[in-house]
């Protein structure tokens, strides 16, 4: 029997303490717009389905994140941000400014495994959090998975705390 445990974190937005991780001039961070959308399905597809993190919840993972991709490019209280290394889309961020959403980041920074650990990842969850203290935010909220790499490496960047979450535990099937 294998359970899949989630975390929650926390960021307090009025004490940011921002990192610029200096992006090489052929990358670019903006804001996705719907011509991008075939694109980013293949990039949160292939970030969730080669992280065997998620292997075990993938069937639900999928199912959550295509609707917030949908609503990401549709409506104006969620926001996509994907990050290009020159036309090519290699990650991407859904935010959603909405004060009262317990979970801001849905899905937050996700990078092709070929581009992982040279600090896109970083640059991606500080894009995210400044659009959030754009939108007046005070806090912002993420759930993870407790043993995903975003749980020990990167959400605790820019003051991420862990805090209690009521998310079900899943039985992995």
């Amino acid at each position: 029997m294998n359970l899949l445990n989630w975390v929650q974190f926390e960021w307090d937005l009025t004490k940011f303490s921002d990192i610029d991780p200096n992006l090489p001039d052929n990358y670019q961070i903006a804001p996705a717009t719907k011509n991008d959308e075939v694109g980013l399905r293949k990039l949160f597809s292939s970030a969730f389905l080669l992280d065997p993190t998620w292997n075990p919840a993938i069937a639900q993972t999928m199912q959550t994140i295509q609707p917030w991709l949908d609503q990401a490019l549709e409506t104006e209280s969620k926001i996509c941000v994907a990050l290009r290394h020159g036309l090519r889309i290699i990650g991407a961020s859904v935010i959603s400014t909405d004060p009262s959403a317990g979970n801001h980041l849905m899905p937050g920074p996700c990078v092709l495994m070929e581009y992982r650990n040279r600090g896109f990842g970083t640059a991606l969850l500080r894009s995210s959090l400044k659009l959030l203290i754009e939108a007046r935010l005070t806090r912002a909220f993420a759930i993870t998975r407790e043993n995903a790499p975003v749980t020990k490496f990167l959400y605790p960047k820019f003051g991420g705390v862990v805090t209690t979450t009521d998310r079900p535990t899943l039985l992995a099937a």
